[in-house]
């Protein structure tokens, strides 16, 4: 009966955290949107759509349209066959005042049977966490915009009449808010700095008798650089853009539990050495998109990497069948023992047409076991 209870808690956190490093209300840093996972997550230093309200709200100070966009994915059937994840965005500029969003994110690992002491099915329950958050964002100058937004987060573990078969008084279900902030920096026509400060705010808490667990606070720091750009030589009309190619990366920190005692060398550590470390457990993407003919397709790949989560860079198996995730670099040009099993890439397509545009982005490599996680996201821009 606990077993739906514990794994959006545990399953979840897992994946991201080592132990002692484990948040609460971890469905926050699920990737929305197709086209960022299929770039590996690298988002913060883009953020021209809708979607900017979850990884930079600073990008929708930029923004000059209408812009709906709504992305579904079973995620990680593996762990849960009908757990789901759905996210629902919508942005609107304001002439002289700045652009709002709204943005809405459900998770639920699914229904959950009930039994008795001798196995009969006395109920069911569906275990869900969900955010429903408004962002804002203003140009300050044509190179600078900065945002910022407010969410309430809830999550939903059982009901009552659950929790009192369990001889609990509480702790079936927890509130609290949470605030962002970001910067968008464009020195130069095709390069742009993103930064954005995600989920600051109190504690969640099931229960008056449980420790509260801190929400994931997250400082994402990306760079974007449009390094190919051809445009439509026909200059009596409005050109458009014939081929494109887009680079992108983020460097994420995960800021719950920097500078504990673990692992114990820390001790012997000092600070530059200890932040190094830090720097070291920072969550690494990569991104690239290429577009072709006013964006009607394009192809994205990524490339994750989460060294305390183990979850994507290079993973390494040796003769014991133990497994080392290494990063990109450390792959390159260190010394590694092993043998190579899986690269931890992402990637996609989108195609754009007539103010539509359906994306898929698959980032199901980045795990350790096997799974499906394919986004389908469908925007419209007016």
């Amino acid at each position: 009966m606990l077993k739906r209870i514990t794994i959006g808690l545990v399953l979840l956190s897992g994946l991201c955290f080592g132990a002692g490093r484990r948040p609460g209300a971890v469905f926050l840093m699920i990737w929305p949107g197709s086209r960022p996972t299929a770039l590996g997550g690298a988002f913060t230093a883009i953020a021209d759509d809708a979607s900017a309200a979850y990884y930079n709200p600073a990008g929708l100070g930029f923004q000059q349209n209408i812009i709906i966009s709504g992305t579904h994915v079973n995620w990680l059937p593996e762990l849960a066959p009908d757990m789901y994840y759905e996210y629902l965005a919508v942005s609107a500029p304001f002439s002289k005042v700045g652009t709002f969003a709204f943005n809405g994110v459900y998770l639920t690992t699914g229904e959950t049977v009930v039994q008795n002491e001798s196995g009969t099915v006395i109920g069911t329950y569906t275990t869900f966490d969900f955010s429903l958050g408004l962002a804002y964002g203003r140009e300050l100058t044509p190179y600078l915009a900065v945002g910022g937004g407010v969410k309430l987060v809830y999550s939903f573990l059982a009901p009552e009449w659950v929790l009192e078969r369990l001889g609990l008084a509480a702790g079936g279900s927890a509130l609290t808010w949470a605030t962002d902030a970001g910067v968008l920096y464009r020195p130069f026509k095709r390069l742009q700095l993103g930064t954005a400060l995600q989920n600051l705010g109190p504690p969640i808490s099931f229960s008056s008798n449980s420790d509260p667990d801190p929400l994931p606070l997250m400082l994402r720091m990306g760079v974007s650089y449009k390094p190919l750009s051809v445009l439509s030589k026909d200059t009596t009309k409005e050109q458009f853009e014939i081929v494109g190619l887009r680079l992108t990366t983020d460097i994420t920190k995960v800021l719950i539990g920097m500078f504990a005692v673990d692992p114990p060398e820390v001790d012997s550590m000092s600070l530059g050495q200890e932040l190094g470390y830090e720097i070291g457990e920072s969550w690494r993407s990569l991104g690239m998109e290429v577009s072709v003919y006013r964006e009607i397709l394009t192809l994205r790949a990524g490339y994750f990497f989460d060294k305390t989560g183990a979850r994507g860079g290079f993973v390494l198996k040796d003769e014991t069948n133990s497994t080392e995730h290494v990063g990109l670099f450390p792959f390159l040009f260190g010394s590694q023992e092993g043998k190579l099993t899986k690269v931890g890439v992402t990637f996609g397509a989108g195609v754009k047409y007539a103010g539509f545009q359906l994306d898929v982005g698959i980032d199901e490599l980045i795990y350790d076991f096997p799974t499906a996680n394919r986004k389908f996201s469908l925007t419209y821009t007016f």
